[in-house]
């Protein structure tokens, strides 16, 4: 069903400012590949589901918050493979489910649900032969595709050829797995413009040299004051943002991830930061069924 994506359509944008600071601004849809399994997820979990299949495990134990676009990837792409997907969810089981959660249910997906330290001691390296016995023989994945399989994956987004061309990237960053496998693959002339939607996310820099083995990272800038209150937080000012890009370009974004992403890239513009001649190209990372937790009528599309 699914193959190697080295190909998506880049939307450019335009606008009076942008032609005012002289800049040329894209879009790289990710988000089009596919309707669930989209965006950054795919390139991150290829690798693994691969593993697993070569190693011949049946199932695949991986990690997630109750509105985590990874968890609804992998338990899709499980389903499609005929892998039994297992996630371990954050925080104790609410009386109502999240839709993400709700959407991994109707996958298949089995889900466990266990407090914040157990959570974080279960994704420790060495805790692997405690979860292959509890749940039996499987393919572990961190939450997020965070190691070193899930950053070489996200760097195959750099094969794209229009992205080799361009003088900066910008993405939204969670776990900075995608940032890792695009600091890898970028040419060191590049620019890489990293916006974490976490309030006070101040170890990018850690994880990235632990994912990457690297701590050379003089092409990386980092904007943290785009989290609007932090993960998964939003405003209404966030959301008119979000509601304008897509009047005016027709480019549906998220609360949790791209909405936060396209708001600082753009004030960023705004502000002069961009030399002019330059070429930028967002990455549009997915993650669009996160907004059906919003009110109804939150957002125009």
């Amino acid at each position: 069903m699914f193959h190697p994506a080295t190909y998506f359509p880049i939307n450019e944008l335009t606008s009076e400012a942008l032609t005012r600071q002289k800049v040329k601004l894209f879009v790289a849809r990710l988000d089009t590949i596919h309707p669930v399994v989209s965006g950054n997820k795919l390139f991150k979990l290829q690798p693994f589901i691969q593993a697993c299949e070569a190693a011949g495990h049946s199932q695949i134990v991986t990690f997630g918050g109750p509105y985590s676009n990874h968890l609804v990837a992998t338990a899709f792409y499980c389903k499609q493979r005929g892998i039994k997907a297992i996630g371990i969810v954050r925080g104790e089981r609410p009386n109502e489910l999240s839709h993400t959660l709700g959407q991994c249910l109707s996958e298949g997906m089995e889900l466990h649900f266990v407090s914040r330290t157990a959570y974080d001691s279960m994704q420790e390296k060495e805790q692997s032969s405690t979860l292959s016995d509890q749940f039996g023989p499987c393919q572990i994945i961190p939450e997020g595709g965070f190691d070193s399989i899930g950053a070489s994956g996200a760097g195959d987004i750099m094969n794209h050829p229009f992205l080799q061309t361009v003088s900066h990237v910008c993405l939204a960053v969670g776990t900075a797995t995608t940032l890792a496998g695009i600091c890898l693959r970028a040419h060191p002339s590049q620019q890489i413009i990293g916006i974490p939607v976490l309030k006070n996310m101040t170890d990018v820099e850690e994880r990235l040299q632990i994912l990457t083995q690297h701590s050379n990272f003089s092409h990386l800038t980092l904007f943290g004051e785009y989290h609007f209150g932090g993960y998964a937080k939003h405003t209404p000012v966030l959301l008119n943002s979000m509601n304008q890009l897509y009047i005016n370009h027709s480019i549906p974004t998220d609360f949790v991830y791209t909405g936060k992403m396209m708001f600082g890239l753009m004030e960023q513009i705004q502000l002069n930061y961009f030399p002019a001649g330059s070429t930028i190209v967002a990455l549009h990372t997915g993650g669009l069924q996160g907004n059906a937790s919003l009110p109804t009528g939150s957002l125009v599309f």
